[in-house]
């Protein structure tokens, strides 16, 4: 453990540290966006189809690019139509926003469709209104649509959508052909392909290939998917993701402030954090919850400083579990992530972290007086020296020559020295601890 008055200077080397790199991030992500609408002499010829992937929830990322997609089609740039190729969770951003989603939809200048696929793809919540919305749309087989929820699309502007039979996919989740059947999407189209060649303006010819005839698009499809940066802040806004790197980057936060300096674990440490701020404020999430697992963190830093895990690390062991269980309020990180969070937490909080700070630290006594007097018991024979279990936790241990301890016997702490307790038998200890401090200091009274 670093000295008390080296701790601030670490933490404010941290939050310079935190500053610096959201700046980074902030500059990056306000770099120039890549031009959208330029027509190609392909799409001059014969037209272009353009298929945008929507991917994951439809958070302020997805929702820009749909946006933008749909303004930068239109025919003075050679395109035909879009189609917007779902697979998509639901809805994260406001209802504002999505209205401002489906304003692009409905406004576009060229023909909007949709396709839900490929197979094993699902178009939840929001999603289903903006399927909706289009001219025309399909769904894979294998596919599932539905569990809508109450239209936040104000009905006034953009009708009442959802009705009649397909009014089934506002508490349900339909199979491919059931949602086909109820008029929630129009057709059963098996690939993107046989999807593309049955829309309007899109040209196509007739091909034999293994004896078969089949239509194929004469029009240019180009598909596009969110660039690098823009998927990477994307993923973040996910809810297994962001709480995983919510759970690395205070853990490795934590374990910074109690070694010296800010190495490499300060630096993804900050990173995650930052990532992680980001996704949560992306997502609908509870503050009580988020306020849970900082509590915890600041619960396990109390005892990781004694280097022992002790009621305070079973507090924030209980305050991170509970918060990581309520933080997302809508959309919930799935059970292989949560159980990785709290069991890596465990593992760390209860074994990891303490044993770090007992071997790395210069200054172990500070807070640890409490264990003068303690009762353990000998890993190993003490003879002199040795190990001994105190509290659960293991540490190295020195005795008097003319008392060694075998191993299993119960022993007592009489003292700390560096990292060192100093032991003796529970009954018969033959020396003074303070005659063999003096012996080892060399005093020759």
């Amino acid at each position: 453990m670093g000295t008390l008055a080296s701790r601030p200077r670490r933490l404010g080397a941290a939050l310079c540290l935190l500053l610096g790199v959201a700046l980074g991030l902030a500059a990056v992500a306000a770099g120039p966006a890549p031009d959208a609408g330029a027509q190609s002499p392909a799409c001059r010829k014969a037209g272009c189809l353009d298929v945008v992937a929507v991917n994951g929830l439809i958070d302020g990322v997805e929702a820009d690019f749909i946006i933008d997609s749909l303004r930068a089609a239109t025919p003075e740039a050679g395109v035909v139509g879009v189609l917007l190729q779902v697979d998509s969770g639901g809805v994260a951003v406001d209802p504002d926003r999505f209205e401002e989603v489906a304003r692009a939809l409905r406004d576009a200048e060229v023909p909007v469709s949709a396709w839900v696929g490929p197979s094993g793809a699902e178009a939840l919540g929001g999603a289903v209104y903006l399927v909706q919305l289009t001219k025309d749309s399909g769904i894979a087989p294998g596919s599932a649509i539905g569990d809508a929820g109450p239209q936040e699309l104000d009905p006034a502007e953009f009708g009442e959508l959802l009705t009649g039979p397909a009014g089934a996919a506002r508490t349900k989740v339909l199979s491919a052909r059931a949602a086909a059947r109820a008029g929630v999407v129009d057709r059963f189209s098996p690939t993107v392909g046989d999807h593309i060649v049955g829309l309007d303006g899109v040209e196509t010819r007739t091909v034999t290939a293994d004896g078969q005839r089949r239509q194929e698009p004469i029009t240019v499809v180009r598909f596009s998917k969110l660039p690098l940066l823009e998927q990477l802040f994307h993923t973040v806004a996910s809810p297994s993701v962001a709480y995983l790197l919510l759970a690395a980057g205070l853990g490795l936060l934590l374990f910074e402030f109690f070694t010296a300096g800010v190495g490499v674990a300060g630096v993804v440490g900050a990173g995650c954090a930052l990532l992680a701020a980001y996704g949560i404020a992306e997502l609908p999430h509870s503050n009580w919850a988020l306020a849970l697992v900082l509590g915890g963190m600041v619960a396990f830093g109390i005892d990781v400083q004694t280097g022992i895990p002790r009621l305070w690390t079973i507090i924030g062991m209980t305050m991170f579990t509970l918060g990581s269980a309520f933080l997302f309020t809508e959309f919930r990180p799935t059970w292989i992530a949560l159980l990785v969070g709290v069991v890596g937490m465990g593992v760390a909080m209860f074994s990891g972290m303490p044993a770090m700070v007992r071997t790395r630290f210069a200054t172990p006594t500070i807070g640890r007086e409490w264990m003068v007097g303690e009762m353990g018991s000998a890993a190993t024979a003490v003879d002199p020296e040795g190990v001994v279990t105190v509290r659960g936790a293991p540490w190295r241990a020195l005795t008097n020559r003319a008392t060694p301890i075998a191993e299993g016997e119960v022993v007592r702490v009489v003292a700390i020295d560096g990292l060192v307790l100093e032991v003796e038998p529970e009954e018969g200890g033959a020396i003074d601890y303070r005659e063999m401090r003096n012996r080892r200091k060399g005093d020759p009274s």
